[in-house]
């Protein structure tokens, strides 16, 4: 296959050789440059220009690292275009059936299934860890009411290391980052809810060891001191799902974010400080949300599903629904499918009358059946259902970021160590300069 490409003061052809070659050959200027060909475990292929700017003097251009691997892993494995999400090799659909939550941060982070020893340890060592130090407390004082808990939680994650500050040396022996990874996994459901309880006034309420991990996260963000909140299975089940379905997703932008600053060996906390910042943004990880306030706004035009069908479909409005289609996953979200069902569980169960989750259900079932959805695989994602999951068990839409993050920390976790171990070096990408030339100051006084 043959890719001729054309730039300012010169023309080059990039060859890529037979399937079994190990090199690639790159033309430039009538210069022929070998490049190695790395092919990953499932067949991916890439070719390492490591070394581009060192043996040729260019480097390559890709906006936003669409086309760019940035490091070799073992951890997830993603195919957008057939629908496959592996954990470790494992397939998402048996581990949502089968595992736990922190059965799958265990896996995710040490590589293996546990042994029930193993999960027991580890299970007892999260919750050995689930208070967060008193002080603590002080800084939700200073922030204003009303705080987005993403920007409350970033920040109270990145003041952890203050309270551990062996934890500023990513290069300490093993057990003693295992330490702060089982802190993190500890104290970030305690911190989320205590973003939610400050925001809205309630006192804050501590974390019941008794309970499961999910179970301990419903009890403190919906129990108070005269009211015991009393979990529903079927509702903890879906939680527990949800957690799961995104715990690592690939070099997306707030794990490859974590990296990044973790590359400069930069703590732990701080790495995964800056990962909730980038989930943050609305392209990422607000996209439950926006699904959330699309319904909204569709409830209050009158709540006339085929009037914002129609709206959708028509090319020249600027209207979109948001939570159908990925664009990752060309065919189907492996995800959506799962979650559908926990989705239906938790609104049967519940016998919710919100005319926001009518809404909801009605347009899910024009985007399954309507043929211009169809064609175009416009179907209801992993957004969608988490949206309406999450406002039927009495979330608040501003902290549907928050338990995306909450799900994601265990990937976050190990694709930091990962990139410890692997010795990966500092991250630092070039860019191609489009600046004013080389030019004399001028003087105050002379700049007319």
């Amino acid at each position: 296959m043959t890719r001729t490409y054309i730039a300012p003061n010169f023309q080059g052809t990039l060859f890529r050789n037979p399937p079994m070659s190990e090199t690639a050959k790159l033309i430039l200027d009538g210069k022929e440059y070998e490049l190695p060909v790395v092919v990953g475990s499932e067949n991916e292929k890439a070719i390492d220009i490591t070394k581009l700017r060192d043996i040729t003097g260019y480097v390559t251009l890709d906006s936003g690292y669409k086309n760019t691997g940035a490091t070799k892993s073992n951890i997830t494995f993603l195919d957008g275009e057939t629908g496959i999400l592996w954990y470790r090799g494992y397939p998402i659909e048996q581990i949502a059936e089968y595992a736990t939550f922190l059965e799958v941060a265990y896996l995710l982070i040490y590589g293996e299934l546990p042994t029930e020893k193993e999960l027991n340890y580890f299970t007892s060592s999260i919750r050995n860890h689930t208070l967060v130090h008193e002080d603590m407390k002080r800084f939700y004082e200073a922030y204003p009411t009303g705080a987005h808990p993403m920007g409350v939680l970033s920040s109270m994650i990145a003041s952890m290391s203050t309270f551990y500050p062996e934890s500023l040396n990513p290069n300490r022996p093993f057990k003693d980052i295992e330490l702060t990874m089982h802190r993190l996994m500890a104290k970030m459901p305690t911190l989320a809810a205590q973003a939610h309880k400050v925001s809205i006034g309630h006192p804050i309420m501590y974390p019941k060891n008794s309970y499961s991990y999910t179970e301990n996260f419903l009890h403190m963000m919906f129990a108070l001191p005269t009211f015991d909140y009393e979990v529903d299975p079927v509702v903890d089940d879906a939680l527990n799902k949800l957690l799961i379905l995104h715990a690592d997703h690939e070099q997306n932008c707030s794990t490859s974010t974590v990296r990044m600053v973790g590359s400069s060996q930069s703590n732990l906390y701080s790495s995964i400080s800056a990962g909730i910042a980038a989930l943050w943004g609305p392209l990422h990880g607000g996209a439950n949300q926006a699904v959330i306030e699309m319904l909204e706004r569709i409830k209050a035009d009158g709540g006339d599903v085929a009037k914002w069908v129609a709206k959708a479909k028509d090319k020249n409005d600027s209207f979109r629904l948001m939570g159908f289609g990925h664009r990752v996953y060309k065919n189907f979200d492996p995800r959506a499918k799962i979650i559908k069902k926990a989705c239906d569980d938790v609104l049967n169960k519940l016998g919710i009358h919100d005319p926001v989750l009518d809404i909801a259900k009605q347009l899910e079932e024009v985007a399954l059946k309507d043929e211009y959805f169809v064609e175009r695989k416009l179907y209801p994602n992993v957004d969608f259902y988490s949206g309406i999951i999450y406002r039927a068990i009495g979330i608040p839409t501003e902290m549907f970021t928050v338990m995306f993050a909450l799900g994601r920390l265990p990937g976050w976790i190990a694709q930091w160590k990962e990139m410890i171990e692997q010795g990966e070096p500092i991250g630092r990408p070039r860019q191609i300069y489009t600046g004013a030339n080389l030019r004399d100051y001028v003087p105050l006084a002379k700049r007319g």
